[in-house]
């Protein structure tokens, strides 16, 4: 009797444990499901030519998968497009292309992933050609593009019109956005007459003339901008080219600077990936603004004050005798804490800001005379819309920004790399030196 009362606690102590592990292991797999992506981006790229694509790489290097991470699919980026093959194309669910196509040996294979419902997103060179019947199937029914024709210049951001707002991509879009900053290409081909083409946007009406050089300005027609294929799960933009100052390869302008072009990036990427309901980013996240904007920093709130810290001197950017009138000299100080050093940024459009002073914030900070030149005086004056009130703050990482002025394309500058008080800031052509670096520290 006794035998057989140990025999059934044994028995009973065995069935425990073997509960208790298939608990630990139910758990286990479901914190593994729960931590795997719902799906997989694959990024091609050369990564080789035009500084202003180069940058565009490396933005999108640190901006999608910071955004992967929020919204539940993983990024990777290769230059080696040999992986563009069969067995390694299984593994994705969409494959992007940064700044190239590809290579007469891997487009047998891509056409054959898209023809079986893979998913694409391109970018801007992408679809660069000047011999569309060298891939036809690419640049003549898959894109619909045909040719590169012309393209606008100098980089800018830009109003589009959401032709469809109906599409998975343009569902949380108004009826116009602001672009961020880029280079625009025109086509042969009129996409509007391919009925294959869904146009999701193109260059509003208002937001002509488009460029800043005569011989390269738009200022009539229309232009496709993205756009999707309605027989492959695909998406193409025509952005992805950055402002840049040549002289020094130094970044002018972000491709992820607009929040609403991010937004569509977002429910593209989770309407090609498959991704079921509302999209919405993992709990706490937040879009990043920017790829190169640091986590400690986080995007810059439009109703916080900020001082701004010069890099090379530790100075604030300061409003001199703490006065707001107009015309009064913002110059670098030790910094004290005190409203003359206190700063709001208020968004305008395609990722500028207008900087506003503690002091009277109707007063902003403005080149002197609208100029374009070099050492052109920073002062307050009463903001009146002026492209020499704005500024787009381009992060460098670590919580420091340069400021790129609207107008001049230049950057707020300390000069001759000044550390002593009272020296007036100027604008200064972009140079990536500590004098034209910034922190943003948030005050109460």
């Amino acid at each position: 009797m006794h035998a057989a009362h140990r025999g059934r606690t044994r028995l009973a102590a065995l069935l425990a444990l073997c509960l208790a592990l298939s608990a630990v292991f139910v758990v286990q797999q479901v914190r593994a499901a729960l931590a795997a992506p719902a799906f997989k981006v694959l990024a091609f790229y050369n990564g080789t030519y035009d500084a202003a694509h180069i940058d565009f790489d490396k933005e999108a290097k640190v901006w999608f998968p910071q955004t992967g991470a929020q919204y539940g699919f993983s990024w990777e980026a290769t230059t080696d497009w040999s992986r563009l093959n069969a067995t390694e194309l299984a593994n994705y669910k969409v494959i992007m292309f940064l700044d190239d196509l590809p290579p007469a040996g891997q487009r047998a294979a891509f056409q054959t992933y898209m023809q079986n419902g893979g998913g694409f997103l391109g970018f801007h060179v992408s679809a660069f050609t000047t011999d569309a019947n060298s891939w036809s199937w690419y640049h003549n029914t898959f894109l619909g593009s045909g040719n590169f024709v012309s393209n606008s210049w100098g980089p800018t951001a830009e109003t589009l019109k959401i032709e469809d707002r109906t599409h998975p991509s343009t569902i949380h879009l108004p009826a116009t956005i602001s672009s961020a900053v880029s280079e625009w290409y025109s086509w042969s081909n009129d996409l509007r007459t391919n009925p294959n083409i869904d146009i999701l946007a193109s260059m509003d009406q208002s937001t002509f003339p488009i460029g800043t050089d005569p011989n390269q300005t738009w200022y009539s027609g229309y232009y496709p901008v993205m756009w999707t294929n309605r027989n492959y799960k695909m998406l193409y933009a025509n952005f992805g080219h950055n402002a840049m100052d040549y002289s020094t390869n130094t970044r002018l302008s972000s491709t992820f600077a607009s929040a609403q072009q991010n937004q569509w990036l977002i429910d593209g990427l989770l309407w090609l990936g498959g991704a079921s309901g509302t999209p919405s980013p993992s709990p706490s996240a937040s879009v990043p603004a920017s790829p190169s904007a640091s986590p400690s920093s986080g995007p810059i709130s439009p109703t916080s004050w900020y001082s701004v810290v010069n890099k090379n001197s530790s100075k604030c950017v300061d409003a001199r005798s703490a006065a707001s009138a107009n015309g009064t000299a913002i110059q670098q100080y030790t910094c004290n804490a005190t409203n003359a050093q206190s700063f709001q940024f208020q968004s305008t459009s395609g990722g500028y800001y207008r900087i506003n002073i503690r002091l009277n914030t109707a007063q902003s900070l403005d080149v002197t005379n609208v100029s374009t030149a070099d050492n052109a005086a920073i002062q307050l004056w009463a903001y009146g819309g002026g492209n020499n009130q704005q500024w787009l703050p381009v992060s460098e990482g670590g919580g420091y920004y340069h400021f790129v002025n609207r107008n001049s394309g230049k950057c707020l500058d300390v000069p001759g790399a000044s550390t002593a008080d009272s020296v007036q800031l100027v604008q200064y052509a972009c140079n990536g030196t500590g004098a034209q670096s910034y922190r943003l520290s948030v005050q109460p």
